[in-house]
């Protein structure tokens, strides 16, 4: 506080805080950020919720419909199947991606080379989702690479069709994109271990702690706050798969093995039916919004009561 406003401050009545002189030139710089953020996010939002109450194809008025869109929605077959199948990438991409990661940060941190270590880990990371379903697809079509290989070490499991079964086809497509998103998380978990002090560390050392009961009690509560984050950003990212179920298999055979955010696209963009695609986005949306506020407050409540 300047010393004007506080002399103003000590002049005026008990608990009536002063007036800030420059809040009008202070709204000047905040307005255009909020309008910004209100004309990008805000107002596409608040469309399509609207779009989703009606009947549209993209052409000529909405026709309101109530919710219908919504009924149908819950109502139809393809779309629980999207939603199971969106489960098992929220769950598997907590398990491998941040699993993988954390382990090969673990495993390499204070290794001389550490960074040369993890580099064949982070190079899938500069490659787009499609490429990497691109390249994903040729491994596990039908008598591809994986099949082949298998047939020719005679092991068990050659005649699976990887991509045309479900829901073995997501699991596959799961393991794809943990190769992709492994390394950015041993990275960013690297980048954690190193942040750690080492007093208490050695600390616990001379008191004969070491291996996994060292990790366990020691290094793991420290990690927290990064995991909580890591962890979110998995949820978030695994609930808006897209790009490399579309590229390896566009969510078929049928439908066995789309995503909320692919029958969100069909039906928008390839059906033309804009009130159901927005009356999914519109769940897709409050299940992330959901999760991440739902995550975030059991993760910030138990850090405080450490």
């Amino acid at each position: 506080m300047s010393a004007p406003t506080a002399r103003r401050a000590e002049l005026l009545p008990r608990g009536k805080k002063p007036k800030n002189p420059y809040w009008v030139s202070s709204i000047g710089f905040v307005a255009p950020g909020v309008l910004l953020v209100a004309v990008v996010l805000y107002l596409p939002f608040i469309w399509t919720s609207w779009i989703s109450l009606n009947e549209y194809s993209g052409l000529g008025d909405p026709e309101f419909v109530g919710i219908e869109n919504f009924t149908a929605m819950f109502a139809d077959p393809g779309f629980l199947v999207s939603l199971r199948n969106t489960l098992f990438w929220v769950i598997g991409t907590i398990l491998l991606p941040v699993g993988l990661g954390l382990l090969i940060a673990v495993l390499s941190h204070g290794m001389r080379g550490a960074t040369w270590f993890r580099l064949p880990f982070l190079v899938p990371y500069a490659i787009s989702g499609v490429a990497v379903g691109v390249i994903w697809s040729f491994v596990l079509q039908t008598n591809g690479a994986l099949s082949q290989a298998m047939a020719f070490l005679h092991l068990p499991g050659a005649d699976l069709r990887w991509l045309l079964d479900g829901p073995l086809n997501t699991v596959m497509m799961i393991l794809a994109a943990s190769w992709q998103g492994a390394g950015v998380n041993a990275l960013l978990f690297g980048i954690g271990l190193q942040s750690i002090p080492k007093e208490p560390i050695e600390a616990a050392r001379v008191d004969g702690a070491s291996g996994f009961t060292l990790f366990r009690t020691m290094t793991w509560p420290m990690l927290a706050p990064l995991t909580t984050v890591v962890v979110g950003l998995a949820i978030v990212g695994s609930l808006k798969t897209f790009d490399v179920v579309w590229a390896m298999t566009q969510g078929g055979p049928g439908r066995v093995s789309e995503t909320l955010a692919l029958t969100m696209y069909k039906e928008t963009f390839v059906n033309n039916d804009y009130g159901l695609g927005a009356a999914v986005a519109l769940f897709l949306t409050v299940i992330t919004v959901l999760a991440s506020i739902l995550y975030l407050r059991r993760q910030l409540a138990d850090s405080r009561s450490m």
